[in-house]
């Protein structure tokens, strides 16, 4: 009996394995492919996929192509031109490294690949199917390579099954589409869905590339980043506080022209907005770091998108206050520009110079508002006395007192004097008065206090209620309270079925829309419009003529962002899956804002119908609402020896 039982896989097999870690989508074949153009020195890469790259992918560039035998060789395991050597992986300047790519992909689709070097006069066209070598054979093809990806995960219908309908994993290679576009900004790129161009722009700087993908206003709200020390180069642009959102925020590090992930760097931008933005917003950033590619290891995650730094520490204190330097000098904190060519002459400080009085001239002739009438001439004035007035006032309102003398005084020491004397007054009278007097002068009588200790709820620092419950004081976040409220009514009001009435806009709303968003509307236009609004596009730029009729004043076209953004996250796949993201975007669209006023009716309403809900404690995102302390830690804080 044979009790050996480790064998060798086949090939076919090893290679679907490793095709598991590489190609998990359509937008990783999309990656992969467009990496190699890049490394091929491409100037122009056309990307056409179908039927969201179920049916095809392809990837056309003007690189420099392969030779019949460097085609046929590009499809075995671990080869590469990338690389000779491990001491290669500590200088790497390509995307590209580990030859795995390609054999990934062909063992889990149909390949057709056409490729010349420039200088030859014929190219070479090269089969495969499922990591099966098929033919290969001369063709005519201009410089560059053609590879067509054909019936992605075909003979793998577990793998096929767990793709996503189309528009959704549309939306997942519009998202690698711009992250590899914002990479590659000398690059001329072309998106193509279903013989419907969804992207196209020429070569040009990060800033247009940004405006490109995401829109002029974006391109607009963000300022530039620049600094460099013996460590890293940082480049690049941060948002303006005020475009700062919820989600959706667009946010990238590049590394020495590579996409990465990297919470700690992504903390330390975050840090810098703290006393700028709400505390659930995000900023956006495209921030790209240069280094020496020996102080980095990208190969320890199958995408390559998670990379090490040596000076890890060091980079995160350089990269906090580049950004802090941009935000104060882009006056996000107030500060002054003075680089601008309108900037204000600001003159040089001379020690021995002495400043002038100043002087206040007046023409004696002209009319002046302060010139006391002729008692013949002026008004006649209320015979009301000041004694039956709260306080000495004109007929115009202002206090008698202050009215200015009709000349200008002249004598500056006895002006300041006069006004130490008026100012010493007034303390004297604020002093004197009543402790109980009302705004309008009146005094509340014994009989007329409250004998109770107060409301029963307050409002603290203009953005949370305090009231005493059983157990302790409750405080209540008053714009997350409002959200679950909202959401709960718009809720009952969705699920009432059938189609939600809409409200036609008097002026329609006119709003630009990335093209993930355009995607996510134009796959779920019918369900929108059930749910009551009326959207016409042209290109990316939308007008909204109808919204909801429950959404109230609230903004159509943030809330329509907002919804559009939780269907590109997280995909829908019936009209009832909308009604919880509609409810929600709507929700903390008409929500009042985290700093708001409030007076104690609104307080008193607002407590009461968070108590109705059914889940008052948590927003619909698990937000806390309400946080209690209680007695015991109430009663700790004055126990004696504290």
């Amino acid at each position: 009996m044979n009790s050996d039982v480790i064998r060798l896989l086949p090939d076919s097999v090893a290679n679907q394995i490793a095709a598991g870690e590489v190609i998990q989508r359509p937008a990783s074949v999309i990656k992969e492919l467009v990496e190699n153009a890049v490394d091929a020195g491409a100037t122009d890469i056309s990307i056409i996929i179908k039927d969201g790259g179920r049916t095809l992918i392809q990837v056309v560039d003007d690189g420099c192509g392969m030779s019949p035998s460097d085609a046929r060789m590009a499809f075995e395991r671990h080869a590469t031109s990338k690389i000779a050597s491990a001491d290669d992986l500590y200088s790497l300047h390509t995307m590209g490294f580990r030859g795995e790519a390609l054999p990934s992909i062909a063992a889990v689709a149909q390949i057709d690949l056409r490729t010349m070097r420039r200088g030859d006069t014929v190219g070479t066209r090269l089969l495969i199917s499922e990591s099966k070598f098929e033919g290969q054979e001369p063709a005519t093809c201009v410089p560059g390579t053609n590879l067509m990806v054909k019936n992605l995960f075909f003979h793998m219908p577990a793998r096929r099954k767990f793709l996503k309908k189309d528009s959704v994993e549309l939306g997942h290679i519009v998202h690698e589409f711009e992250r590899l576009a914002l990479v590659n900004t000398g690059v001329a790129f072309t998106l193509i869905n279903n013989d419907a161009t969804v992207h196209k722009f020429p070569a040009g700087t990060l800033k247009q590339r940004i405006g490109s993908l995401f829109g002029k206003y974006l391109e607009s709200h963000i300022a530039p980043l620049s600094t460099e020390t013996s460590l890293v180069k940082i480049s690049g642009f941060v948002g303006m506080p005020r475009i700062a959102k919820k989600r959706g925020a667009q946010q990238f590090f590049f590394v020495n022209g590579r996409n990465m992930r990297h919470p700690f760097f992504h903390k330390a931008v975050v840090k810098c907005y703290e006393q700028l933005i709400a505390p659930d917003a995000q900023p956006s950033y495209f921030i790209n770091f240069e280094v020496d590619p020996s102080t980095i290891d990208v190969n320890i995650h199958p995408q390559k998108n998670e990379i090490k730094f040596e000076h890890e520490q060091a980079i995160w204190q350089i990269l906090e206050a580049a950004v802090r330097e941009t935000l104060g000098k882009t006056q996000a904190t107030g500060a002054l520009d003075f680089d601008r060519d309108d900037a204000p002459d600001i003159p040089l400080f001379d020690p021995d110079s002495s400043a002038a009085m100043p002087s206040e001239g007046f023409d004696e002739g002209g009319f002046s508002p302060f010139d006391r009438q002729d008692e013949s001439e002026a008004p006649k004035r209320s015979t009301t006395t000041w004694q039956t007035r709260p306080s000495a006032y004109n007929d115009s309102g202002t206090p008698e007192r202050w009215l200015r003398p009709a000349t200008p005084p002249q004598d500056w020491q006895k002006l300041y004097e006069d006004f130490d004397r008026r100012r010493a007054d007034a303390m004297t009278e604020a002093a004197s008065a009543p402790d109980d007097m009302q705004e309008d002068g009146s005094v509340i009588s014994g009989e007329d206090r409250p004998v109770d200790d107060g409301p029963r709820s307050f409002q603290l620092h203009s953005s949370y209620i305090v009231m005493a419950s059983h157990s302790g004081i409750m405080v209540i976040h008053q714009r997350r309270a409002h959200i679950r409220i909202l959401y709960d009514r718009y809720m009952a009001a969705l699920a009432e079925g059938g189609p939600v009435a809409s409200q036609k806009l008097l002026f329609p709303e006119d709003i630009e829309l990335p093209a993930s968003q355009l995607v996510a509307l134009q796959a779920n236009t019918d369900r929108l419009a059930a749910l009551g609004f009326e959207v016409s596009c042209s290109g990316r730029y939308c007008s909204i003529t109808a919204l909801p009729a429950i959404l109230g004043e609230a903004a159509g076209g943030e809330t329509l962002q907002a919804l559009l953004e939780e269907i590109d996250e997280r995909g829908s796949d019936s009209a009832e899956t909308l009604n919880a993201p509609l409810a929600r975007a709507m929700a903390e669209s008409g929500a009042i804002k985290a700093v708001q006023p409030l007076s104690q009716p609104e307080i008193d309403t607002l407590t009461a119908d968070l108590f109705r809900c059914a889940e008052p404690s948590y927003t619909p995102d698990g937000a806390r609402i309400i946080a209690v302390i209680g007695n015991d830690d109430i009663a700790a804080l004055f126990a004696r020896g504290s």
